[in-house]
């Protein structure tokens, strides 16, 4: 459960919330988080000893744009729970139901720090619409539209 009245939240907080766990939990640090406004801003630590890195690509180490869209979903989650009142059920998941607009504009790498900022654009029907970029030293590296879904996996 997040604890009340909470602007910024560390790695425990967001292992309390969401299920993934190493190597597939992509957020370090939620920074900013205002329900009433439907924004986040959680941040990512890339380093080079990230198993991907051994492969994607040998020499040259680019981190997939799957995981930076990850992340980004990732930090999405953070804020549907806290919407939520910060409560999730251990009985349901969000599960993607689409990616819009992705884009990707610069390469990210070992000794980046990733910043994702994401809003709430809207909640019908169950499914969730939000927006998110992430951004390296203010450089825009990636953005994408995504909706979701909350539900059991049965």
């Amino acid at each position: 459960r997040l604890r009340s009245n909470m602007s910024t939240l560390d790695i425990r907080d967001i292992m309390d919330m969401l299920p993934h766990r190493y190597p597939f939990l992509l957020i370090d640090r939620i920074v900013e988080l205002d329900t009433e406004a439907g924004r986040v801003v959680a941040l990512k630590n890339v380093t080079a000893n990230e198993p991907q890195f051994t492969g994607h690509f040998p020499g040259v180490p680019v981190m997939p744009g799957v995981l930076i869209i990850e992340a980004m979903a990732q930090a999405c989650a953070m804020l549907a729970f806290a919407r939520m009142g910060g409560e999730r059920d251990p009985e349901k998941l969000f599960y993607f139901a689409s990616i819009d607009n992705a884009r990707f504009k610069r390469v990210v790498i070992p000794g980046d720090q990733l910043r994702f900022e994401c809003t709430f654009l809207r909640e019908k029907l169950g499914m969730i619409k939000m927006h998110c970029d992430a951004t390296v030293d203010g450089q825009l590296a990636a953005c994408a539209d995504m909706m979701c879904s909350y539900r059991s996996p049965k």
